[in-house]
């Protein structure tokens, strides 16, 4: 696969690079690892593309997890404590969220990225401590 395109968001394109440009080189790397072409094995059944070859989601999945594991990236899970203090007097939410988390896809010294694919880009983030 190519980068097409970036986008820095407040400058974290250029804070990523100078404090962690190894995992910036091995994020390229993994990209440039995947060959999108030999992932196109999922026939379309749209009315406007009927038969056209497309992207294999869970293939390119389990590609980008094989090259990221391989650099010793890890998915990292840690739990979250929502704020009650903003609900109106009286209200209280149906479901607590008791056992809430949030899941980065892959993270190697900090730095986490998370695969998707369809309407949404990736992203590339630093974890907190």
């Amino acid at each position: 696969m190519i980068i097409a395109g970036t986008y820095s968001f407040k400058g974290g394109r250029e804070v990523i690079g100078a404090r962690f440009a190894s995992e910036l080189r091995e994020i390229e790397q993994v990209i440039a690892e995947v060959d999108s072409q030999t992932l196109k094995t999922k026939t379309s059944r749209e009315k406007t593309m009927p038969g056209r070859l497309l992207y294999n989601p869970p293939a390119l999945n389990r590609t980008f997890r094989s090259e990221f594991e391989t650099r010793g990236w890890h998915k990292f899970k840690v739990s979250c404590e929502y704020p009650t203090g903003h609900y109106a007097p009286g209200y209280a939410p149906v479901h607590p969220s008791r056992g809430a988390f949030r899941e980065m896809d892959f993270v190697k010294n900090r730095v986490g990225v998370e695969v998707q694919f369809g309407k949404y880009a990736w992203s590339i983030t630093s974890v907190p401590r």
